[in-house]
């Protein structure tokens, strides 16, 4: 599959739920970490004989489509045109029946008790921060691989990405009419796709490689591609080139055989796959670069990229893996989640993992201790003279400066300097604990940005403390009431209309501020109504989004609720986000019992708008 920017043909999705509000996903304790336990063995309980196959093909849904209107239906039932899977490359490799086999694994038999069911299949449970198992209990599976597979990442919420993300890896009971192996499929290539390649990972190899699916065996190569990870492909090389038949796989055995330090068996392999016509040109020498980085491997590959003019999952991947630099020319041909990858990417160096930092941070790939780990990285490295270290000298000044003023302008320092969007809410992620180590006296603090650069971290208990020094109607005061936890009905419409907002010339950020009070609860029903007709927010339109939308919330379905919070904020940038949205989104998280994370949400539209 190619690695290209979103094209306007997916960017529909985002036009079909203007109409209705959807919720967007969190963390129980309001905090962008990393879901802990990567690259540890994930600890499972004894599982239950496995259950018998379910068809891993849908008999019938409907996929969510735009309609005339504008407005996305959200169907039942109906005939399917969900793509079995995502797969390496977008043409098949002509397959030459005398290419020679090789063999690079073993199959070994495990016991019983060390199998795992596909009953409940996942990579964390709450203890590690995700969702529970019952998550989707009563969900369709059919369907929600629908919502998966037409989701376009990513979306406008950093904190809808995370808990997002928290769905994706929960460990979860199966739901109906699917099987465990395609629906993790399903979750890691939605994950791909939202730039969390880590997460994508532990998600296929929370399936025992006995149990897995043509689907699944195309996600898994799609996961280890974005991490740059060839080898975890070696375990299930030989069985994946048989049944997934793709470039990538049919490859895959004889890189193995190179890794392992087999070059008697690779180079043949590599040749004779050039021969048939399997991977030619960058492809073919990539593939036998890697072979060669094994013990025994001497050819000495150059890659030349003069010659190509778009960069693929496969030619990302293989190059990662080698330290191979991509010209800064292909990296713009690849679509944004590319970057999300780098920046994750423990293959790179700490000044080439920098640059796309911003990107993953402001999409909830990247926690503000990540980020701030990365520049104390770089500021420990040697090499002093590259741009970025200013960044890095800026943000130790900003925690250890020998005084207040010294302090809040280092962080002025930070907040003035990026261009971009992404930049600028980047820099009050990394500087969010800092700023929680401010006195709340500190003279000529930035109130505004103070508060919000807590709230980007899920400091919300620090940043009530600065209310006194936040004046009502300003974006400080507006992000602090949405945050506290207290969710009774004390204020009024009048609280509403007394916000003014920062450079608010079209009142997009007033008509947020009512969807977020309106949503959360804290006007009365009355007030909503009666603001909903001053500031013309259609709260109560219904469409086939927010039935679906209201009726996960009624059932206790918050993982669908996060799923369908997604859809409906699949766009960039928070001005294309409906306030209406803005205000299903949070109410439908209140409802399942994810109060913190719309809290969390609609603090953030106030402070990205």
């Amino acid at each position: 599959m190619r690695i290209s920017r979103t094209s306007a043909s997916l960017g529909a999705l985002a036009i079909m739920l203007l109409g209705a509000g959807i919720p967007a996903l969190g963390q129980d304790k309001p905090e962008s970490l990393l879901p802990p336990g990567f690259n540890e063995p994930v600890t499972t309980p004894a599982p239950a004989p496995p259950p018998r196959p379910r068809p891993t093909t849908p008999a019938t849904t409907q996929v969510p489509r735009p309609t005339a209107s504008g407005v996305v239906a959200v169907p039942t039932s109906g005939a399917t045109d969900v793509p079995d899977a995502p797969v390496a490359e977008a043409t098949p490799a002509p397959v030459d029946p005398t290419l020679p086999q090789v063999t690079t694994s073993v199959r070994y038999e495990m016991p019983d008790y060390a199998r795992r069911s596909l009953a409940s299949v996942g990579a964390a449970g709450p203890a590690e921060g995700a969702l529970g198992p019952t998550a989707f209990r009563g969900a369709d599976g059919i369907y929600l691989e629908a919502l998966m597979r037409y989701l376009d990442a990513p979306v406008a919420s950093r904190w809808l990405s995370i808990g997002l993300r928290r769905a994706l890896m929960a460990r979860i009971d199966t739901p109906a009419r699917v099987n465990g192996a395609d629906f993790a499929a399903e979750r890691a290539w939605l994950l791909v796709r939202m730039g969390e390649s880590v997460a994508a990972r532990a998600v296929v190899q929370s399936v025992d490689s006995d149990n897995y699916t043509p689907k699944l065996y195309q996600a898994a190569m799609q996961a280890a591609l974005a991490t740059g990870d060839p080898g975890a492909l070696c375990s299930l090389a030989d069985q994946g080139a048989k049944v997934a038949r793709e470039r990538a796989w049919l490859l895959a055995p004889a890189i193995c055989a190179g890794l392992a330090g087999l070059p008697a068996k690779s180079t043949p392999a590599l040749n004779a796959a050039e021969k048939a016509g399997v991977a030619r040109g960058i492809d073919i020498l990539l593939a036998k670069k890697v072979a060669g980085t094994g013990s025994r491997g001497r050819q000495a590959i150059t890659i030349e990229w003069d010659a190509v003019s778009q960069l693929t999952a496969f030619r990302y991947g293989l190059a990662t893996a080698t330290g191979t630099e991509i010209p800064d020319s292909l990296l713009k041909t690849a679509a944004p989640h590319v970057q999300a990858w780098r920046a994750l990417s423990p293959m790179l160096d700490t000044r080439s993992r920098i640059a796309p930092a911003d990107y993953a941070a402001a999409r909830g790939v990247l926690s503000n201790a990540a980020l701030v780990d990365l520049y104390g990285a770089l500021d420990a490295e040697d090499d002093q003279s590259i741009a970025e270290i200013g960044v890095a000298r800026d943000l130790r000044t900003a925690y250890n400066g020998a005084t207040r003023a010294e302090r809040m302008a280092a962080l002025r320092t930070l907040w003035d300097e990026p261009k971009t969007a992404d930049g600028r809410f980047a820099r009050l992620i990394l500087t969010a604990r800092a700023v929680a180590r401010l006195p709340v006296d500190t003279v000529e603090a930035d109130v505004d940005r103070v508060v919000a650069s807590m709230l980007t971290a899920g400091l919300d208990s620090f940043a009530q403390r600065w209310r006194s020094r936040a004046e009502r109607g300003s974006d400080a005061w507006a992000m602090l009431v949405l945050a506290e936890t207290d969710s009774g009905t004390g204020y009024s419409y009048g609280d509403v209309s007394g916000y003014a907002g920062k450079n608010d010339g079209t009142g997009l950020k007033r008509r947020m501020f009512f969807a977020g009070m309106a949503g959360l609860g804290k006007i009365s029903a009355a007030e909503a109504e009666s603001g909903a007709r001053s500031l013309d927010v259609p709260i109560g339109n219904e469409n086939g989004w927010t039935r679906a939308i209201d009726r996960a919330a009624r059932q206790n379905q918050p993982g669908l609720v996060l799923l369908l919070a997604a859809i409906g904020m699949q766009t960039s940038d928070w001005h294309g986000v409906p306030p209406e949205v803005l205000f299903r989104t949070v109410s439908a998280l209140r409802a399942v019992g994810l109060t913190g994370e719309a809290r969390m949400i609609a603090a953030e539209a106030i402070a990205r708008l």
